[in-house]
This record gives structure tokens, sequence and C-alpha cells, in this order.
């Protein structure tokens, strides 16, 4: 089950399941729930202090507290505190996602991650041009081909060694089946390297998921506890 799990907290740093069998269930809600873009407001937090607060939530204070934040407007994300770490955080929304799946306009998803130095630089502007395109009302089409000339012109950075992330906020909202799920860290390696982290065997603690859309696989690590210290949840098996 951690496989089927990962594939989907990999493709939407969102997971659509935490039992068997709900993943199917959450897709077909998805599908009904989120056919298309909400209105813009309903992806925005009218509080910039508390986005920057939730942002900040992503990872242990002794990271999140140098770190740079950035927060959504209706333009894209800008910086909103300056930060002294390289390292970046922010609040994702739910077309983070591939393209294909159910709940990429789930206007409900707040996502905090605070990404690494590397990941910042080589991951992060992936995302933004995604979110470039969605607020200039780009169809899921366009947004696949934009991506997909970009990566092959050499226009977005490729992966940098060593890039990934934390997602350890008690506070965050991945779906609607699975609320907060874990804390976890995810890391990002160009191509397909489940074979060469020894994700998904049997025992391994590393779940995966190959993104074609981003060329990339999506490495998940499930920690104990969430970022302010307290446990999280038992994982199960």
């Amino acid at each position: 089950m951690q496989n089927h799990q990962a594939r989907f907290v990999a493709s939407v740093f969102i997971v659509l399941a935490v039992l068997p069998g709900a993943a199917t269930a959450g897709a077909q809600a998805g599908k009904t729930l989120y056919p298309s873009m909400a209105p813009l407001s309903q992806y925005l937090m009218t509080d910039e202090k508390a986005e920057i607060a939730l942002a900040r939530t992503a990872a242990p204070p002794s990271i999140s507290d140098a770190a740079e934040v950035m927060v959504l407007t209706p333009e894209g994300y800008r910086t909103a505190e300056k930060g002294s770490n390289g390292f970046l955080c922010i609040v994702e929304r739910g077309w983070g996602a591939s393209t294909d799946d159910p709940v990429f306009w789930n206007y409900k998803n707040r996502s905090p991650i605070c990404f690494n130095p590397a990941a910042a630089r080589s991951y992060v502007p992936l995302y933004l041009m995604k979110t470039r395109l969605v607020l200039a009302g780009k169809s899921k089409s366009e947004i696949v081909q934009a991506v997909t000339t970009a990566l092959d012109r050499k226009e977005l950075p490729a992966l940098e060694p060593g890039a990934m992330c934390y997602m350890m906020s008690k506070q965050q909202y991945l779906n609607d089946d699975a609320g907060n799920w874990h804390p976890h860290l995810m890391f990002f390696v160009s191509g397909d390297a489940a074979k060469t982290w020894g994700a998904d065997l049997p025992g391994s603690p590393v779940m995966s998921a190959n993104d074609p859309e981003e060329r990339a696989t999506i490495l998940i690590v499930v920690v104990g506890r969430w970022s302010d210290g307290s446990p999280g949840p038992a994982m199960t098996q």
C-alpha cells in the first residue's frame, strides 16, 4: 500500500488515500467536485501574515525561521519575506499535481512546503511556471505543452543533486480524503530513480513515484514528528 500512497503524494504533494480502496473513491469524487478551475479568490489566502505563518510550519523552526517565504497573489507568487539560509517556504496549491490528477483544481488544498537551496533553485521554477500558466487561464493541455517545450528547450533548470523539501506541517490540507496525512520529506531526482534508492521494496521506508510531466522521480520518506515536535501518526502497512 505504501507505493499506492506514494503515487498520489508525489504527483500532487497530496495523498488521495490512506486506506485500501479509498483512492478510487477519492478519484471519482475528484472528477465530480473539481472538473475545472474555481474562481481565483478561492485559491487565495486573504491574510498574508497567515499564509507566511502557514508556509513556515512546513519545516522545523531551526530551518523555516530563516527561510525566504513566497505568497500567492493574483499575479503569481511573490516574495513576502526575505531569507538568509537559502531555503524557500511556500503554501502550494492543487496545481502542483500532474494535470491528469482529478483534484488538480481542488481549491481547498493548502500544502506548506519548505524547499532546500538546491530545490529552490532547480525545482521551484517549474512550479512557479505552472502557477503563471494557471493564473493566465491556460487549459491543462496547454500547461502540459508549455512545460514540455520549456524542458525540451532547457528553459527550466536541470534538477540539482540533493534537491528536497520538508512537508512536516500539522496544518497541511493535502486532500479531502487524507487531510494532513503524515509528516514527510520528499527528494527530487531526474529520470526514473526508484531502484537506485531502494524505493518501494519490502521494509524500505522510501516510497516513490515517477512523474513523466516533470521528468523526475519523487521519493517520499515519512518521519515521526511534525515540525512543532509533536508525534506524527503511526504509518500503516
